[in-house]
């Protein structure tokens, strides 16, 4: 099985060096006038296709700019979603007078990511230094590209994650399951975990906070878990990981499970929510927190990585946390438990802030106004 394995990586090797040396030697790139990006991927995913992480910036991007595999003058890639042997089509586009743009997420750490954490840096660092240009989608971004891939002097700004304000948008009538809470202790409080669960501890201690709220009788409140279990090889385990979980705790009637969801399905899922939960420690710049804002959920969270940037100072309540590369630090669920009911005591408020916020501050139109005038400048 190694040898097919090593057989087949070499296949795609020599395939991607072939194509990559087609497509930049082709004809070269540095007198071109017009904006012609390619992102590393010979396809990309619909909105309506069940992606994650740093593609679905792709998505943003492409409407504007399409993916153009022939001969770009930009070639755009997001450190989250590299494609096969990203330093080396990188040295070819820059050969051939095509500019270099890193849209710059989060780096590995011995905490989360264990052993490997240097290996897995090191096309990171490598593009990080080959750049033109730098969108870091937050400072802790940026200090975390300082900390691990090297400081950075110019060439580079802050520009967090978008959302489309007017597509991420709360519901203008009551939802018919009357999961949205409006205010009233007799309305159903539904805590919303979504996104990538890499690690096992998001998911189990946003039970242990159904299980608080729960015995406190003061609310009636379910949870509703969406996307992928991560940290299994194999999905199904972790989720059964999870409901036995809950089974243990006595809340397992209180727990949806709804599975993973495409980018056209995330308002649906927003919008029959609450509160989102979000509970990974050191998260860089989460775009699942300023769609959630946008559709008027307040954040309970754990107040570390990029995420406080993103919440500000009304939009929802965060968990003070300690900084460390070395080890995770998991939000505690009793002053998660005692953030949501901070939230819930004032629920209009922090819902119409958090909408304001993401308006305000994360609208997609800037952020895309913003990579055409650097698109501009560079070439």
């Amino acid at each position: 099985m190694k040898i097919l394995d090593h057989l087949n990586l070499c296949y795609i090797w020599v395939r991607t060096y072939l194509r990559e040396h087609l497509r930049w030697t082709a004809k070269k790139c540095s007198n071109a006038s017009d904006v012609r990006v390619f992102y590393g991927y010979e396809t990309l995913a619909g909105t309506d296709q069940q992606v994650f992480g740093g593609l679905v910036k792709l998505q943003d991007l492409q409407p504007y700019f399409p993916n153009r595999i022939n001969t770009p003058n930009v070639l755009y890639l997001v450190s989250s979603a590299l494609p096969y042997f990203p330093v080396r089509m990188a040295g070819m586009a820059k050969k051939a007078g095509a500019k270099l743009v890193i849209n710059q997420n989060g780096v590995a750490y011995p905490g989360w990511y264990g052993d490997g954490w240097e290996k897995q840096n090191q096309p990171m660092k490598e593009l990080h230094s080959l750049a033109d240009y730098i969108f870091y989608q937050s400072k802790f971004c940026k200090n975390s590209a300082d900390e691990f891939l090297g400081s950075r002097d110019s060439g580079y700004e802050i520009l967090y994650n978008p959302v489309d304000t007017s597509y991420f948008c709360p519901e203008q009538k009551a939802v018919s399951d009357a999961q949205v809470y409006t205010g009233n202790r007799d309305d159903t409080v539904t805590l919303l975990l979504a996104g990538s669960h890499w690690s096992s501890y998001r998911p189990l201690v946003a039970v242990d906070v159904l299980q608080l709220l729960t015995e406190t009788g003061k609310y009636n409140v379910v949870l509703k878990i969406a996307g992928r279990f991560c940290w299994t090889a194999d999905p199904a385990a972790g989720e059964k990981q999870v409901l036995d979980y809950a089974v243990e705790c006595g809340v397992a009637d209180k727990l949806l499970i709804s599975g993973s969801y495409s980018q056209n399905e995330a308002v649906t899922v927003l919008r029959s929510s609450s509160i989102l939960l979000h509970t990974k420690y050191n998260d860089p710049c989460p775009r699942l927190v300023v769609e959630a804002m946008s559709c008027g959920l307040p954040i309970v969270y754990s107040a570390t990585g990029g995420v406080p940037e993103l919440v500000g100072r009304n939009a929802g309540i965060g968990v003070t946390g300690p900084l460390s590369w070395q080890k995770d630090y998991p939000p505690h669920a009793e002053d998660l438990a005692v953030a949501v009911e901070g939230v819930l005591g004032d629920f209009v408020a922090f819902s119409r802030a958090a909408r304001s916020r993401a308006v305000d501050k994360f609208d997609v139109r800037p952020w895309i106004k913003r990579h055409k005038e650097i698109f501009s400048e560079l070439l």
